[in-house]
């Protein structure tokens, strides 16, 4: 599934987020947390492959590792959201 606008404009809300693409500071983490959960809280879905494409391919994200941080963060909140639905569904049953 290709990302949508909002999807990628949240991406590049990351981007301008952090100052130092090298090393993530423990405030920017739970910032880009809050992104991912915010984007599928408003109903939007991403795939991790393409969230690992964008970065790979927006430029300013040259440390390599600091992209695979990122992205196990897009993939940790997806999974924790994810679960927390299904949590609810069954719940309510």
């Amino acid at each position: 599934m290709p990302l949508t606008n909002n999807v990628i404009i949240k991406l590049n809300d990351i981007t301008t987020i952090v100052e130092d693409k090298n090393k993530l500071k423990e405030e920017e983490i739970e910032v880009i947390k809050s992104i991912f959960k915010e984007i599928l809280e408003n109903g939007e879905r991403y795939d991790v492959d393409d969230i690992e494409s964008w970065f790979e391919n927006e430029g300013s994200w040259q440390n390599k590792a600091t992209r695979i941080r990122v992205i196990n963060l897009s993939h940790y909140v997806q999974d924790k959201y994810e679960q927390s639905t299904r949590l609810r569904i069954i719940s309510d049953k």
